[in-house]
This record gives C-alpha cells, sequence and structure tokens, in this order.
C-alpha cells in the first residue's frame, strides 16, 4: 500500500518509461462503496497469426470501501476475463495456467506508506501444499486476514494490509484456472483500501489468447479483442469499463521470396536449372525475406537485461521479467523466477518458470517435391545483403542489431542451463565450390521435403525488420539415370511452429501443459522455389517437302553433338517430330510426334537420318524437333531424284530455349546453328 499523494509523481515518470499503468495505496479513514475501474493502459499489437498471443496486463483499480476489523478474514470474489476466441496461457496442473493476478504491484519498488508492504512487499504465490490454490484464499485455500498497520509519524491512523494466518507472508499472486475462452481467478482477497483518495491495485497479466483468424475484414490494427471482466462471490464489487481493449489484431509477418542477388522478385516459376549440367552453390538460388509488419512482431525470448545476455536467453535462476507494469517486448510474460517466496519450481509440470516462453520469435520454410539427386543448403544467419554474401559475426554486445540463428527444430525449446544455449546442432561449414560462403548448412532432406527454423535472438522493437536467408542448391548432373529428377521445388514461408507438425490444429488453438509457446497458425502459401529441366534443344526446319509428283524429297539428319572435346555432360535422348503444313493435316494424323530414329534414342555422337518421303509421304511445310538432349543440330537437303536439276541445303535453326550455351567453351566458340 502506499500513499497516493506521494506516490502519483513518481508513478508518472516509471509509466513513462515501462508502462506501470497504476499503483496500489492505502490511508486512513474513509468511507463510501467499494469500486473498480478495469482498464488496459497500453494494448499491445497483437499477431493475427498468432495462436498464443500475450494480451496487455488488466488493470482493476479500486477505490472507498469500509474498513474491517483487525484480525478478521478477508472476504473473497471471484474476478473472470472472458474473451472472444480462446485462452491460451499455459497450463502448468491440470486447468491451473500461469496466468497471473497481483495484488498491490509486489516487487515493483514504488514508496509505500509502510515499509516491506504493497510495492515493497515480496512476491508470493498463493499455495496449499506447494501447489496453486484452486480456491485462493477462500475456504481451503491460503487464507488472508486483515491487520491494520500504525502509520509511522508524523502520519496518524492505521492502513489496513493482507498477512497470512498465524503471520505468514501475504499472498499477494494467485494462478487462474482456464476454462475455453476464461481465466478464473477463484478466492482473491477484496481488502477494501478505505481512505479517500488511495486504491487498490489488482493487476492480471500473462493471458494468452488464439487470436488467429481474427484479424480480417478492417484496416490493419483497427480489429479490437476485448476483454470482459466480472467478479461474483461472497464481495460484491462493482466494475466500471468491464470490458476494456486488451489488444489489436493485425497480420504481423510479410514474407517475399527474392532472386539469389536479392534484387528484385523470383520469377513465378522459380530459379531455373538444367538436369544435364552439374550445379554447385556458388550462384545461389533464392533469398528468403521476412519482414514484421509492425515493430514488434519479431521478440526475442526475454528482453536483454544487464542479467540476461544480449541475445535474450536467460538461465534457471535469473531474476527477469517480474517488475509489475513493464513492457518487455518480448515473447515471455511477467516471469516468475525460481527462488520466489512461495515458489519452489514443484508447482510447474513441464516448465521451469511461471511466465517463461520457450523460444523468441521463429521463422520457418518448407521445402517440398525437392527432386531426388538435389541437395539443399540454407544460411545459419541472416544474410548481410544476399546469398554471394552469406557470411555474418553474431553482434558481440548489441542486442537491437537484427540477429536470426538457424536452430534444430521449429518447437525444440532453447535450453534452460546456467549457460543458456539455443537448440543448434548445426555445424557451419564452408560449402565445396564456393568460398564465400562460410555460414551455410545443408538441410536433411526425407522424402522430398525439408524444413529450416530459424529464431530472432537479436531485435530492435522500434523499427521494421527484414530478416533475409539465403538458399543453395547443387547436384551431380547424370542425366542418363534421370538424375537429378525433373520437377518443380516449392516453399512455403511463416512463422514457427505450425500445425500439422509438431501439434495438430485443434490442439495449439487451446491452452496446453505440453505444447511450446509460442505457436502460430500457418497462413503460408507454396511458391515456386527452383525447377530442375530436361535439357533440350528445339529445331526448326524452316523448309521441307516431299510432294506427290514434283519429284523432289528432303533428307534430314539430326546430330547429338553432347560428346566433344571440352568436357561436355554426355546425354542420349529421342527427337519428337512436329509437322506443320497450314491445314492442321499433319499434326491430326499421327505424324505428329513420329520419331525421327522410329522411336530410337539418339546416342551421343551421332548422327541420325532421314528422308521427309519416310516419314511424313507428300507432306511440305516446315518442322519442329524437340530434342531430348543439349546440343542438337540439324541439316536439311532438298532435291530432286539424283540431284539432278536443283539442290540445297540449310542448317536447322536453333530455336533458344535457355539452354544452349556449352558452359566450359568461350562464348565464341559456342555453337549456334
Amino acid at each position: 500500500m502506499v500513499d497516493f499523494r506521494r506516490w502519483i509523481i513518481a508513478a508518472a515518470v516509471l509509466t513513462l518509461f515501462v508502462g506501470l499503468a497504476s499503483a496500489q495505496v492505502p490511508g486512513n479513514g474513509g468511507s463510501g462503496s467499494l469500486v473498480c475501474t478495469a482498464s488496459v493502459a497500453v494494448p499491445p499489437q497483437l499477431r493475427s497469426e498468432g495462436l498464443t498471443e500475450l494480451l496487455g496486463d488488466i488493470v482493476l483499480t479500486c477505490t472507498g470501501g469500509t474498513a474491517l476489523p483487525n484480525g478478521s478474514i478477508i472476504p473473497t470474489a471471484n474476478i473472470t476475463v472472458s474473451l472472444g476466441t480462446a485462452v491460451t496461457s499455459r497450463l502448468i496442473s491440470g486447468s491451473v495456467s500461469d496466468a497471473l493476478l497481483m495484488i498491490d504491484e509486489p516487487g515493483s519498488g514504488l514508496p509505500a506508506v509502510i515499509g516491506g508492504t504493497g510495492p515493497q512487499a515480496p512476491q508470493n504465490l498463493c499455495l496449499v501444499g506447494g501447489a496453486a490454490s484452486l480456491n485462493g484464499a477462500g475456504p481451503g485455500g491460503c487464507v488472508q486476514i486483515v491487520n491494520n498497520l500504525a502509520v509511522p509519524a508524523p502520519g496518524s491512523g492505521t492502513v489496513p494490509v493482507m498477512t497470512g494466518v498465524a503471520g505468514v507472508a501475504a499472498a499477494n499472486m494467485y494462478l487462474g484456472i482456464v476454462q475455453n475462452n476464461q481465466v478464473i481467478f477463484n478466492g482473491i482477497p477484496i481488502l477494501a483500501p478505505v481512505t479517500s483518495g488511495t486504491a487498490r491495485v489488482f493487476r492480471i497479466t500473462n493471458v494468452r489468447a488464439n487470436v488467429a483468424g481474427l484479424g480480417g475484414g478492417g484496416l490493419p490494427g483497427t480489429t479490437q479483442l476485448l476483454a470482459s471482466i466480472t467478479i461474483s462471490g461472497s464481495t460484491a464489487l462493482p466494475v466500471n469499463n468491464p470490458t476494456p481493449v486488451a489488444g489489436f489484431v493485425q497480420s504481423g509477418l510479410t514474407t517475399s521470396l527474392r532472386n539469389a542477388n536479392n534484387t528484385g522478385g523470383l520469377s513465378g516459376s522459380g530459379a531455373s536449372f538444367n538436369q544435364c549440367n552439374t550445379v554447385n552453390v556458388a550462384g545461389g538460388v533464392a533469398v528468403l525475406q521476412y519482414t514484421e509488419n509492425f515493430g514488434t512482431a519479431f521478440k526475442t525470448r526475454v528482453a536483454p537485461t544487464p542479467i540476461n545476455n544480449n541475445n535474450g536467453q536467460t538461465g534457471v535462476g535469473s531474476a527477469l521479467q517480474n517488475v509489475p507494469g513493464t513492457i518487455y517486448n518480448s515473447e515471455s510474460g511477467f516471469v516468475i523466477p525460481q527462488g520466489t517466496q512461495g515458489f519452489t519450481g514443484g508447482v510447474v509440470t513441464s516448465q521451469s518458470q511461471i511466465g517463461l516462453a520457450d523460444y523468441g520469435t521463429r521463422l520457418k520454410a518448407v521445402f517440398n517435391n525437392i527432386q531426388p539427386g538435389v541437395r539443399l543448403f540454407v544460411s545459419s544467419f541472416n544474410l548481410v545483403n544476399n546469398t554471394t554474401n552469406a557470411t555474418i559475426v553474431p553482434p558481440a554486445t548489441n542486442s537491437t542489431s537484427s540477429f536470426a540463428v538457424l536452430v534444430n527444430g521449429e518447437a525444440t525449446p532453447d535450453g534452460n542451463g546456467s549457460v543458456p544455449a539455443l537448440p543448434t546442432t548445426f555445424a557451419l561449414n564452408s560449402i565445396s565450390g564456393a568460398p564465400g560462403i562460410t555460414a551455410a548448412y545443408e538441410l536433411q532432406i526425407v522424402g522430398g521435403s525439408a524444413t529450416a527454423v530459424w529464431e530472432v535472438v537479436n531485435t530492435n522493437p522500434s523499427a521494421l525488420e527484414t530478416f533475409n536467408f539465403g538458399v543453395w542448391t547443387a547436384y551431380s548432373a547424370n542425366p542418363g539415370n534421370n538424375s537429378p529428377a525433373i520437377g518443380t521445388s516449392t516453399v512455403n514461408m511463416s512463422y514457427a511452429p505450425t500445425p500439422p507438425v509438431p501439434f495438430s490444429s485443434a490442439a495449439g488453438s487451446a491452452a496446453s501443459s505440453s505444447l511450446t509457446v509460442p505457436r502460430f497458425a500457418d497462413t503460408s502459401t507454396a511458391r515456386s522455389l527452383m525447377a530442375v529441366n530436361i535439357c533440350q534443344t528445339l529445331l526448326l526446319f524452316p523448309f521441307v517437302t516431299n510432294l506427290a509428283g514434283s519429284g523432289f524429297d528432303t533428307g534430314l539428319a539430326i546430330a547429338n553433338t553432347s560428346t566433344d572435346p571440352i568436357g561436355t555432360t554426355v546425354q542420349t535422348g529421342t527427337c519428337k517430330l512436329t509437322w506443320y503444313d497450314g491445314t492442321g493435316k499433319f499434326p491430326a494424323t499421327g505424324i505428329n510426334g513420329t520419331d525421327l530414329t522410329k522411336e530410337a534414342a539418339v546416342a551421343t555422337g551421332t548422327v541420325a537420318v532421314n528422308l521427309v518421303s519416310t516419314l511424313a509421304p507428300g507432306f511440305s511445310g516446315y518442322m519442329m524437333a524437340l530434342c531430348n538432349f543439349q546440343y542438337a543440330h540439324g541439316f536439311a537437303f532438298i532435291s530432286d531424284i539424283g540431284a539432278r536439276n536443283l539442290a540445297m541445303g540449310y542448317l536447322a535453326l536453333v530455336v533458344n530455349n535457355g539452354a544452349i550455351s556449352r558452359p566450359n567453351a568461350p562464348a565464341s566458340e559456342t555453337l549456334g546453328n
């Protein structure tokens, strides 16, 4: 308890810097009905992808009331917070969650009329037999009694404060029970502050909500999440403003798929690679870009402090994020460290500290339809610029430099040891053929799929941040064995973790004792990342003829020149012939698609020859040959029988399909037609 008139100036300054909404009070004398006003001083922005978004603290500021006899039992009331969506605060024992109600801002350090009370009191959970009391301070719970303490000189009178039975320290923190869309704080002791100009404060924190899907329909940041406050029980307690805004919902993430130089978007079909050309990772495939839509959409696990290291990690027993009313801009809420009075860790079944998130914001890329024979690499950290500049060193002391680290699972918790650690089992390695890339990791591909997850460990809440991560590929060309296989790989980009792995959508959308925090819905769509294309050459023979009675015929020759003295990958394939005479006759008669070598492959280093009179009797027009190998070249020779009157020959035109240059030959020596 605190004298309001002495406290107001200090509180105003503290509110400016740490977001403390209000504080507690007491005093002497006074009368009138006890009335409370609900408020959320700083409603936060909530990510519409979030299944466990942390709401703003709900503060009940209560004034008035009638003094109770010294030593009497303090009456209790049940305080319920109801949302328009599921409450997803972590369950720690049955339906008991880590949602927390505090009385008179314990541990805030604000001035108190009586030393050691109210804001200067130790933080003490209401426990019975080492477990959270389901009845709070009600019968069978941690009953609280009135202790009217004398006000030191020069004041006079008494101040009503709480204390436990037989002089036990007051229980000033209570855990809430989650039931679907509600969190209920049973048996909260209601001790009127009595004195005019004073107030008693009940702060509700660590309430998480499933807001996925609530952000549509309006302009960004205009969708409100209301919290309805009701109070029932043996003590009547009217509430003004019973439905405060607890947060504003909007999309937190925008993703983009960029080209390898990070100079523009990747084409709709993705980066293109040819099956017949061996690829190393020097050139890169793409840059995955994640941009936050508001300054606090990317968060560290806990806020960096002198106690926590620069990247928001923390060990067991650290005193962190436990000042009531402080805005920490992290994934964790109000954290009760082990060693706090009345809390030994035995209350919690799956986590070591109440309110502590399992990790910072995580960003995920899911790769699908990766072709057999293809290897995939990602950057171990966010890039400085693009995939050709992938080396980055973690900032040594700057806690606001944007930095994210590859971790070994989307829901693997960060370490809680004396030396905090991210779950990074990867080794940094220099990729063969790309000496400038020293911080990349090869993904394990299972069933054509692979996943990469990065955790944000440094972030600046005062800026919109973008994280870029590089993607590379490598494979050895073996087209004779169809390796790598032909096809297009895709990528989905989102927050992490998301269903269906490691949890179902239904499970992740409800409160849980076993699932990690935070969790997100998957709002991503698949994008084409890279295509492995069959190596082909498209030849155009502009004029071929074999009209009946003309006496002319056309000889055709197609050479497979993939065997050469400069180490070109050899290929064997077939050529599909398509004939066009302007009437549609030949494409419709079965001639279309006839193999030049009668279904036989054109072996590397050979030339296939035939006559139009054999392949397409009576035809005159143009013909296109699509050969399933690179470096096909064609020749046509038109003459009468015996070439007695007229004869001519020409090279077939090579239609550029983007893969007609020999990689080991200079441009001046590259064959054209």
